[in-house]
């Protein structure tokens, strides 16, 4: 697929490197020719320096020939004209578009073919909100995602001595938890994939992931992890763009303090913040601080700053001060690689929490859903299996059947409409039929093409 990339900032870095990875053709454009020859020099793409808003730019780009762009630069107004001007003089057939503003939604007339011509829209800041709350609700798990319009979630959680399933293999599941229905894809031990049969052990410390359907995930928790405390008291360091709609979207739920150092963009934040929530004026990484507001007593905290050094810093502090349970925004993959599971408990790529959106428009195949996992290491990702015996890899074929990748494995089927879906978890015999979502974990990403071609249609594939 040839893909334009609007925009070399820390989006548009990542949203290259995880789709040059997957041989397609990536062209970016930016103003600035020092990040344009470092991502030349780092990765296999081409780079054009200029203003992709002028169409002699797109058109050194490539846009004749592209099959998508993907507008990722700092403003909002940048990536909407050239979502437009790609769409109406080079009918380059999708536009997505990064946009900050909550007041542009997809499939609005704004947006629409009438107007600045914008497919899909993608919101890092979003994304991350979303993915904080997910750790919210469910404090005892690393990453929740979802599929199947929420009827199934994907989760990976870190066993703990002493749980139901841990210190038994993973033929013994059953037994051990007979109405729950759940499906264990991969284990991680010591940051090493574990490869998975029956005898299988979960031990202490170990990485899960495991799918059920979503009104299991709780009891499925409980049982490789213990019960953890709700999520009552949550301290932010950072208001930016990130902490003020976390802290807007916590209110009611949990008792939140957010700590940020510029005192104008403080006074802000109290004046969009109600009463409840306790604006502090200050430095994130000052121990006195901390200490003072009782950092001890969080359940859960949160370093949100633009400065992956000060969210480290401060996440570790906070922890070693006491706080339960730590979170980092960590833009650099290298930094993110390092501090997961170590002194802070999960650290978060603002990136990579939305390349899963994007992946999903550039999927071959009725791919409905994609998530990144492991940091864009593996994937998830949810298929529907269309056309019949002759034209499908799929449909009419037996589980035991379908040629799979090393390692790649289906972990759950929804079958049905929205009204009465049934959520499946397959075994060797289970008969794959037409419509049905098949959610397949990807323990590489150098497999996703093999894995999407499943879900191509056609009958020259069978002759």
């Amino acid at each position: 697929m040839n893909i334009i990339i609007f925009g070399a900032g820390r989006v548009g870095e990542s949203v290259a490197e995880s789709l040059v990875s997957e041989q397609n053709d990536i062209t970016v454009i930016d103003q600035d020719p020092a990040r344009v020859r470092a991502l030349e020099e780092r990765l296999d793409l081409r780079g054009v320096v200029g203003n992709g808003i002028q169409p002699s730019v797109l058109a050194e780009a490539g846009a004749k020939d592209a099959d998508m762009i993907i507008a990722c630069a700092a403003l909002d107004e940048s990536n909407l004209v050239v979502c437009k001007v790609a769409h109406d003089v080079f009918q380059v057939p999708t536009t997505i578009a990064r946009l900050r503003s909550p007041e542009f939604e997809e499939g609005g007339a704004l947006l629409g073919k009438a107007g600045f011509a914008v497919d899909h829209v993608i919101c890092p800041e979003e994304s991350v909100m979303r993915y904080i709350h997910q750790l919210i609700d469910y404090p005892e798990a690393l990453q929740v995602v979802q599929f199947a319009e929420g009827r199934v979630c994907l989760t990976v959680v870190r066993a703990a001595a002493g749980a139901t399933l841990t210190g038994y293999r993973i033929g013994d599941i059953r037994e051990r938890l007979p109405n729950v229905p759940m499906r264990v894809v991969a284990l991680y031990r010591q940051d090493a994939e574990v490869p998975l049969d029956a005898d299988t052990r979960i031990q202490p410390g170990d990485e899960v992931f495991v799918l059920a359907a979503a009104d299991q995930i709780r009891r499925v928790l409980a049982a490789i992890h213990a019960v953890d405390q709700p999520v009552q008291r949550v301290m932010i360091a950072g208001g930016g763009k990130v902490g003020l709609r976390l802290a807007r979207s916590l209110v009611g739920q949990c008792q939140v303090k957010v700590i940020e150092s510029n005192l104008k963009r403080c006074e802000y934040l109290a004046s969009q913040l109600p009463s409840s929530t306790l604006v502090l004026h200050g430095d994130c990484v000052d121990e006195a601080l901390l200490e003072e507001e009782n950092v001890a007593a969080m359940d859960l905290f949160l370093a949100l700053t633009s400065d992956d050094e000060d969210n480290i810093m401060a996440a570790m502090l906070a922890k070693r001060l006491g706080a339960r349970r730590v979170l980092a925004l960590i833009n650099r993959r290298a930094y993110a690689e390092m501090m997961q599971g170590s002194t802070i408990d999960i650290a978060v790529s603002p990136a990579q929490t939305v390349i899963g959106e994007l992946l999903a428009h550039v999927r071959r195949g009725d791919v409905v859903a994609v998530h990144s996992l492991r940091r864009g290491a593996a994937e998830a990702l949810e298929g529907v299996a269309r056309g019949d015996v002759r034209t499908s890899r799929l449909v009419g074929r037996r589980v035991e059947e379908i040629k799979l990748p090393p390692g790649a494995r289906i972990g759950a089927i929804v079958r049905g409409d929205a009204a009465d879906a049934q959520v499946l978890m397959p075994h060797h015999d289970t008969l794959i039929e037409a419509d049905d979502h098949i959610i397949i974990f990807i323990p590489n990403k150098r497999l996703v093409r093999e894995v999407e071609k499943l879900f191509l249609v056609g009958a020259t594939f069978f002759g």
